[in-house]
Formats: C-alpha cells, structure tokens, sequence
C-alpha cells in the first residue's frame, strides 16, 4: 500500500486534499497505454474509486495555418449537419438504420442481454436529456424527463457524463441520486444521496485534471477578448475544458473563429482542440475522455472486471463516440447514438431525438417493474 491525494468536498462544498490509503488494484481496466489503476478508499467505508496516476499526455497538433483552419472548418460542416432532411437523406437514414437499429424496436433483444445482469446507464446530457438550444445556459430538461431518469436511477446505477461542467448540468437535472461526470469525465462525483449499488454513496471527486484549472481560466479569458468581435461566438468555461459555441455564429465566420483559437492554442500546447455539435471543445492532453469516464464508474460501482453487468451509454455528440468504442472493444454494453441523421458511429443503437430518449427510460422502467413483479 501506498498514501495518494485525493481532492474531496468539504460541507460546504470546498474542493480539499487529504491522504488516502492506495491499494493496487489486481488487473487494469485501461489499456497499456495508461498506468495500472489504484483504488482509494476514502474514511468509514464511504466507497472506493480508482486512482489512476501519471496519466498520459497527448500529442498536439495546432500549428498549420490556413491549411489547419479550413481542414478544421470542413469537420465542423461535416459534425453540424442540417436540420431538415432531404428525400435523399431519408434514404440514407433508412439505410444506415439497417446497421443502427432503433433502441425501441429492438427493445425485446437489448433486455435479452441484459438477463442476470445489471444495467448501469450513462447519459449524455445536451441533445439527448435535452434538446440543442441556442443558448447553451437555458439547456433545460423537461419536467417528464427529469421523472423519467429518477425513475431510472430507481432501478439501475445511472450517471450524467457530459461535456458541461459539472455543477451546470447538476443545475440542469437536479438528482442527487445520480453520478455527475462533468468536463468530458474530468470530474467525477458519486450520488449525494444514499445509493443500494455496490460501493454505495460516493463523496470523493475525482479530477484527474485539477492542475489545469489555472491554465483553463486563462485562456477562458483571452479567447473571450479575442472572439468579441465574431458575432453569435460564446466561450463557456466548464472548470476543465472550455466550450467555444458556435451554433449562432453566421457559417461565412467560422474560419475566423477557428483561426482565433489556433493562433491562442499555439501558445498552450498542453491544450488540445477536439469538436461536438457546433462547439469546439478545447480540454488539457491528458489521455482521459468520456471512454475513460465510463470504465471509471463500472470499476468504482464494483464491476470492472464483471461479466454481472450490462452497461448502455446514449449519447447523441461525436465526443460520447470514445464511450461507444469503450462498449463495442469490451464487448459488453451497447451504446446509443441520438441522431435524426446518419452518423459515423460505434453505437450499436439509434434513438431519433430526446422524446425517444424519455420513451426508452420509461420503458425500460416498466420492464424492470414487471420482471421484479414476476419474480415475486
């Protein structure tokens, strides 16, 4: 054993450090590119979760110029597809639905899977808790399915991860029974309320990217200053990474936008630039994404090396594509693409829009009532 740092919330929610006892864990859940995990386990039983150390950086390639910026520009045409479809398109859409069947039709075959097995749910939030809005501080979800979720998180171990920083979409949702995954993963936290679920309540944070934060605030403001003049441009600091919207910005505009964050990433090469949905996201290069995020919270609810547990990740943004690939490598779980589109993806399933989402929690709830019901 060995003594780690770990950054926890005090009762007033100030981030502290204290020493925990570090246990090597048998076998790693992350591939040889990423140190061994250890496991922490922090005062009275409260849970343990998995410390990985020294995490890697990432290579960066900002420099590049005019070229850099229109290959940058081309992919985010190619991410920010249109809203309305064309006959040709829909065409494309049934085809591609051959390959990504909806969640909902092939309903009867996932709950197959999942006999004696544990379900454990991981949701994207914007796009697929609730819909793409202009104004990314009014991403507010729907009464239902805030009660869809909870009914959800009644039954199966269920975790936001999100882009977002963390308070915001625990803003958004307002369960406290739910794991938070916000900055792509890079803060974690467990229910604060009591969980039935393996390690139960969790009240350590886990922030594999705290030395950032300075760095990340920095640059917050420049990119502020340096996007004013670009009409409909918003940078959103999210604690770990950043956010620079541009779902409002005029499209003859967006080569000037990403000309303006290559030229301030040139002088942070422990940046790195990846892209949603209309938004670029600027994160530190350490090798950790929501993929990352989501092995962490099956290792941290006991079944990082479980063949009891069935976990299903919908997500509608190319960034939930590292959990996707994380489900379809194990092969174990399916992820859920929310796409009115057809997409490139690892998802094993399609949901049209966040309504369908609703539609799957609740009928997933249904059937975990039913089968308990049977059984008793």
């Amino acid at each position: 054993m060995t003594n780690q740092n770990v950054v926890v919330s005090d009762a007033k929610g100030v981030a502290v450090t204290v020493a925990v006892t570090v246990t090597v864990a048998n076998r790693s859940m992350f591939s040889s590119s990423v140190p061994k995990p250890r496991t922490a386990e922090a005062g009275g039983g409260a849970g343990c979760f998995t410390i990985p150390r020294n995490i890697k950086l990432l290579k960066v390639e900002t420099e590049g110029g005019a070229a850099r910026v229109n290959a940058w520009v081309d992919s985010l045409r190619a991410s920010s597809p249109p809203r309305v479809k064309s006959a040709t398109e829909t065409v494309d859409y049934s085809s591609w639905n051959l390959h990504h069947p909806s969640a909902m039709s092939m309903f009867e075959e996932i709950t197959n899977y999942s006999k004696g097995k544990q379900i454990v749910l991981f949701l994207d939030y914007d796009g697929t808790l609730s819909p793409i809005v202009e104004d990314p501080d009014r991403a507010f979800m729907s009464r239902e399915m805030r009660n869809a979720v909870k009914a959800a998180a009644r039954y199966f171990p269920t975790a936001i991860v999100s882009g977002r920083c963390r308070d915001k979409v625990h803003s958004f949702v307002k369960l406290g029974e739910l794991y938070y995954a916000g900055s792509h993963g890079m803060d974690i936290k467990g229910p604060s309320k009591s969980s039935k679920y393996k390690n139960g309540n969790q009240a350590v944070l886990f922030q594999p990217a705290s030395e950032f934060v300075p760095m990340i605030d920095e640059v917050c403001k420049i990119l502020v200053e340096k996007t004013r003049s670009i009409s409909g441009a918003r940078v959103e600091n999210n604690k770990f990474c950043l956010s620079v919207h541009f779902r409002c910005v005029d499209e003859k505009s967006w080569a000037a936008l990403a000309e303006q964050v290559r030229l301030v990433l040139n002088e942070y090469p422990k940046l790195r630039l990846t892209q949603g949905r209309k938004v670029l996201e600027i994160r530190p290069t350490i090798k950790w994404d929501k993929g990352k995020a989501l092995e962490f919270l099956l290792e941290s609810l006991g079944y990082a090396n479980s063949n009891e547990v069935l976990p299903v990740y919908i997500g509608d943004d190319r960034t939930d594509e590292d959990a996707f690939k994380v489900l379809r490598d194990r092969g174990q779980g399916f992820g859920i693409l929310v796409s009115k589109v057809p997409k490139e993806t690892n998802a094993s399933y399609s949901l049209q829009e966040p309504a369908e989402v609703k539609d799957f929690l609740w009928r997933l709830v249904e059937w975990k009532r039913l089968s308990q019901q049977q059984r008793n």
